[in-house]
């Protein structure tokens, strides 16, 4: 049977999504160790046993995690590449001996992904839409690098002929099902590493929906900085950050760098095997509170990352509902339990809410709009749950005029859905 398939590859997810000739789309399943699943972990994990390492395994999404947790000390663990994409600086990086280009890890993931799906997404199709976001992650982003690299990797998983389009974009016709008149909407994509919008006027002409792109815009930012901005001011300063030491009787700050690494989980067990370990170890000693600079060494030693950001994420998720919520995270020795007010987390991704508003009003300018020119907005992605998310477009339209729904399928599904418009090449463009 004939049918499309739609890939939103994220930052932190990977969601794939088939629509045949008519109907809805529907999501591909794959049987994770947790139960059925369709929203994939965008992640890596590489191991080869000391006894043969030649033999080296590798794992994705669920599995991948589940290989890091159990040995830590012998697995790389990769999440997040997608940051790297449309970055020159990012050439290669060293994997148990081997050479890996963003693309070698992408594709890599890509095959795992197909054989984790299995039945469920079966003979590839010759063609696929990728959803790409409207500014890839990054201080001079490369796109043409960008769609280069994923032109290799799409290859590479089988598939003949490549097309993209912008994940707001994606999630615009999957929204579109639901309109009955004419309208001009605007579609906020809210990722874990960027927050993407487009305008899009729908018009219905003989029983069809014609679809009309008007403005784009987007950020390198979103809920994984949301995520550090929690880390940083709630974890970092209970181990250590903002303490002082004294080095040859003279009072400094300790350096910030050590803290840094908490932007990705990941990173940590590479700051344990780095000679900066070291240098936490001798500060212990010499810290003001030593007891703090004690806690980051446990966190470190014992690998403690992959559970801190699992509290994290608790505590946004109960944040987006309650006015104030107990962050909680245990491990070992240490205990860092507080009660936070939403308003304080709101505090907090300041800075990352003025980007993102400055974004919206840039899509409008796009478009040649004002805020009363919109129609419909929809919200998708899970940031867009974050209630000082949503605010900047209260300020803005009608609450009447915004829906948030179909957090993490309704870019593949809009996807697979966009393969159906005659004059695909409207929505669509190719590498290079």
């Amino acid at each position: 049977m004939s049918y499309s398939l739609g890939i939103d590859f994220g930052t932190t997810n990977t969601v794939l999504s088939l629509a045949e000739a008519d109907g809805p789309a529907r999501l591909v399943k794959f049987p994770a160790p947790e139960g059925e699943l369709f929203a994939f972990r965008s992640c890596l994990s590489f191991y080869a046993p000391a006894d043969l390492p030649s033999e080296r395994q590798v794992a994705a999404g669920p599995w991948a995690i589940e290989a890091y947790v159990e040995d830590p000390a012998e697995t790389r663990f990769i999440q997040s590449f997608k940051s790297f994409a449309a970055q020159e600086s990012f050439t290669e990086t060293q994997i148990l001996g081997r050479r890996y280009r963003f693309e070698d890890l992408l594709s890599t993931f890509l095959l795992k992904v197909r054989d984790y799906a299995g039945a469920g997404l079966g003979e590839l199709p010759e063609r696929v839409i990728v959803g790409r976001p409207v500014k890839f992650v990054g201080g001079s982003p490369n796109e043409a690098l960008a769609l280069s690299r994923y032109e290799t990797a799409f290859h590479r998983m089988g598939v003949k002929e490549v097309l993209y389009a912008y994940e707001p974009v994606g999630a615009a016709f999957f929204f579109a099902r639901q309109l009955d008149h004419d309208a001009i909407v605007l579609v906020g994509d809210f990722g874990g590493g960027t927050s993407d919008f487009s305008i899009i006027r729908f018009e219905r002409e003989a029983g069809e929906v014609r679809a009309i792109p008007l403005g784009r815009a987007g950020v390198g930012v979103a809920g994984d900085a949301f995520d550090y901005r929690i880390i940083d001011n709630l974890v970092s300063p209970e181990l250590g950050k903002g303490g002082d030491y004294l080095s040859f009787g003279k009072t400094l700050p300790i350096p910030y760098k050590y803290y840094a690494a908490f932007a990705r989980w990941d990173q940590l067990a590479l700051l344990r095997a780095s000679r900066e370990m070291r240098e936490i170890r001798k500060l212990e000693r010499e810290a003001a509170e030593p007891e703090k600079i004690g806690r980051l060494i446990e966190m470190l030693d014992e690998n403690y990352g992959y559970r801190l950001y699992r509290a994290v994420s608790k505590l946004k998720e109960t944040l987006s509902s309650q006015e104030a919520a107990e962050f909680r995270f245990e491990a070992g020795s240490i205990a860092i339990v507080r009660d936070v007010a939403r308003s304080t987390f709101e505090g907090w991704i300041a800075p990352e809410l003025a980007q993102i508003e400055t974004a919206v009003d840039a899509a409008l300018a796009d478009a040649g709009l004002t805020p009363a020119g919109v129609d419909r907005v929809f919200l998708t992605g899970g940031s867009s749950l974050v209630p000082a998310v949503r605010q900047v477009f209260h300020r803005r339209f009608e609450a009447s005029r915004i829906e948030t729904g179909a957090e993490l399928e309704s870019i593949a599904a809009g996807l697979a859905l966009m393969a159906r418009e005659r004059d695909i090449s409207r929505w669509t463009t190719r590498a290079g």
